[in-house]
């Protein structure tokens, strides 16, 4: 999928930054459904990012990043404000008011398919049998995981508008990560490229917000805002800088193996705090889905 060799992931450089994304992105899945709560979505997207975004710049100005892209550049930054910080969001935040967050975890685990595929797509690069065979894999247990919940009718109980939503984040997450790993993307300085992103994407996220949830509503819950801060920051300025570079170093493919450790740190959050209640049926789809996750990302260049 990368000329990156398969055993790039552990070297320090790579495995360092690799497990902290996963550390903090897992506990983010929880954080969100605290979002949801006391506001429409589309705000607490903004919110979220209109914090991001000034401290996103802050980072590149410290490390003497130059903030001009060009034009080029600048539709580049567009694009991803639109698919990464815009419409993967709000895809995710509405679908955790279906499912509960460790099963949106584990859907999102499956962005290394349209990731390889896309990059194969736009980038060129090879996608092996061993790599689709075990995204299958990885895909029926992600089935049975998802009859489980709608067994259990989790909130409103409805689970299929929750795929769909997750869906749309995925493939909107998708882009975003292949495209950034594009020629234009590759020659920009990566924080740079990051805060225009996300001011290109806090501008459609406000606009989005206005038309579809009307006027902004300010909660007084000091929790809400603690939220947002970790979202904003840990989730979003020390996670995304580091992610993309991760992208750019072993291919998006082989860096959606992240996901697999979100999974992990996702799911033990949603048992402990949110009570998922687990069965044989969700247990052999966490097993299946954890293990073709594995096998499709070990899968070596063709």
């Amino acid at each position: 999928m990368t000329n990156a060799p398969p055993h790039a992931l552990l070297r320090p450089r790579i495995a360092l930054p690799f497990i902290l994304v996963a550390l903090i992105w897992g506990s983010t899945w929880y954080v969100i459904t605290g979002q949801i709560a006391e506001v429409p979505a589309s705000w607490s997207i903004a919110y979220r990012f209109a914090m991001a975004t000034p401290a996103m710049f802050a980072v590149a100005l410290v490390m003497r990043q130059p903030l001009g892209l060009g034009r080029a550049g600048h539709l580049l930054a567009v694009l991803i404000g639109l698919t990464q910080f815009c419409g993967n969001f709000n895809f995710v935040y509405r679908a955790e008011m279906h499912l509960t967050s460790g099963i949106v975890a584990v859907m999102f685990g499956m962005l290394m398919v349209p990731n390889a595929l896309l990059g194969r797509w736009w980038l060129g690069q090879q996608v092996t049998p061993r790599f689709l065979l075990g995204s299958l894999v990885a895909i029926a247990g992600i089935a049975l995981l998802l009859v489980h919940e709608a067994q259990t009718v989790r909130l409103d109980g409805n689970v299929l508008l929750g795929v769909v939503l997750a869906v749309g984040g995925i493939l909107s997450a998708s882009i975003a990560n292949v495209v950034q790993a594009n020629p234009t993307g590759r020659s920009l300085p990566m924080v740079s490229l990051l805060a225009w992103s996300m001011l290109y994407g806090t501008i459609i996220d406000v606009v989005l917000a206005w038309t579809t949830a009307g006027p902004p509503v300010f909660p007084t819950s000091a929790a809400f805002w603690a939220g947002t801060a970790w979202l904003a920051l840990a989730g979003s300025v020390v996670t995304f800088p580091l992610y993309y570079t991760i992208v750019r170093e072993i291919g998006p493919g082989r860096a959606a193996y992240n996901g697999v450790l979100v999974i992990v740190v996702a799911m033990l959050i949603s048992t402990f705090v949110e009570g998922y209640e687990w069965s044989l049926l969700a247990a052999a789809g966490a097993v299946l889905g954890m293990a073709g996750m594995i096998l499709a990302l070990r899968a070596r260049q063709a």
